[in-house]
């Protein structure tokens, strides 16, 4: 039995859509002359993609003042367009390589076919994933040395959010680096991780320094467990990286004479000061820390009469606590000459310890600056009733500011 002869344009039309699909020659699928009962919609744009790697059609709803975009499976999205076809647009138009092809629906709903080679050559769509893009990539061999990947390079489904971790780390080191005076030299680039833990940052550095940008590297990884030294020290050799080492020790233990990169992530209680002091004393460029702790502070808050309905409620005494602590860390900073940030690392989703203080060294801090800075954590410890801030102390103590240029 034939279809009516009032469908078979229609069929032909959704025929040689789904041709193009198949043959990966689609470049898009305009519907236009809208008749629905949405007032402001004015035509839909459908073209092919990949989602976790099965097809799909993205389709672009455009209106008078916004965008809307819905992705469909191939299957579903034949039929809404089927569906879509005549009842609510009065003209699709299917564009692939080769040729133009219109479905043309008259006032009384009938339709027409009209086909026409192309004018000028046309590309297919590109169907892709939206992978972000990764600064290291999953053949590097440290990454199956460390257990990421298998012995085909392919990421150990267990090992996901620690790659989503170890990328998110090197993409933040790489627009720092860009932002650093590093970024203009060729010497060696010394880097100094105080907790590496089973080092996969710290293996992440090098190889990013080395390979990726092609410096020469020293980077130490500094653990007080034994065993992970041991661990990531034997992993070094057997893939014989040059300038990559592990040693047993603490903020507190370790010499570490001119850096040029400081890392700290997850040092405990003032041991993330201790880091941060270490680091600026030692000239490093950029400093990276993950803070951790603020029992140093809590003890010393008092809740000023405004706040304290809001405070007397521990979670938020506790998040008030943490805020206070790492934004006189990031003043601090930038009294000494760092462009600070604090910001959120990666994904609660994927970590529940997500928040990164980032401090890019800058030359030449103005002496108004530097007092504007040193008025602003006095007012806040006041505020606050803080008499003490751990980092502070050791700045005070220790290393004068560096020295200020003019107003």
């Amino acid at each position: 039995m034939t279809a009516p002869a009032d469908t078979v344009p229609t069929d032909r039309f959704f025929a040689l859509l789904a041709e193009s699909l198949a043959a990966g020659t689609l470049a898009k699928l305009v519907l236009g002359k809208y008749h629905g009962p949405e007032a402001d919609l004015q035509r839909l744009t459908a073209r092919p993609v990949l989602l976790r790697g099965q097809p799909h059609l993205s389709f672009v709803y455009t209106h008078r003042t916004k965008d809307i975009t819905k992705n469909h499976p191939v299957d579903e999205a034949m039929a809404l367009l089927r569906g879509l076809a005549g009842p609510a647009f009065g003209h699709a138009h299917l564009l692939t390589t080769a040729e133009d092809v219109q479905l043309l629906f008259s006032r009384k709903g009938k339709p027409a076919l009209v086909r026409r080679p192309t004018a000028q050559p046309r590309e297919a769509a590109v169907a892709h994933d939206r992978e972000k893009h990764r600064f290291l990539d999953l053949g590097r061999p440290f990454l199956r040395e460390l257990g990421v990947t298998d012995a085909q390079h392919k990421l150990v489904p267990a090992m996901s959010r620690k790659w989503k971790q170890i990328n998110k780390f090197v993409e933040v080191l790489d627009h720092a680096f860009d932002g650093s005076a590093l970024a203009q030299g060729s010497a060696p680039v010394k880097v100094l991780d105080f907790g590496a833990g089973k080092g996969y940052l710290t293996f992440a550095v090098h190889d990013y320094l080395t390979h990726t940008r092609g410096r020469p590297a020293e980077v130490t990884g500094v653990e007080l467990r034994e065993d992970m030294v041991q661990l990531c020290e034997g992993a070094a050799r057997k893939l014989d990286l040059t300038g990559l080492h592990f040693r047993l020790g603490d903020v507190g233990s370790i010499e570490t004479g001119p850096t040029d990169v400081m890392i700290a992530l997850h040092a405990c209680d003032t041991a993330t000061d201790h880091a941060l002091h270490r680091g600026i004393t030692a000239g490093a460029s950029i400093i990276l820390s993950a803070p951790c702790c603020h029992k140093q502070i809590r003890p010393q808050m008092k809740s000023p009469a405004l706040l304290q309905p809001m405070l007397q409620h521990g979670i938020h005494l506790g998040q008030q606590a943490e805020m206070v602590t790492d934004s006189l860390r990031a003043l601090l900073l930038e009294a000494h000459g760092y462009a600070t940030q604090v910001f959120e690392f990666i994904s609660l989703e994927h970590t529940s310890k997500n928040k990164m203080i980032l401090a890019v060294k800058r030359p030449g801090l103005p002496a108004a600056k530097r007092e504007a800075l040193r008025a602003q954590i006095a007012e806040i410890k006041a505020f606050y009733g803080i008499r003490e801030h751990c980092l502070e102390t050791l700045l005070d103590a220790r290393s004068p500011a560096p020295e200020a240029t003019p107003a």
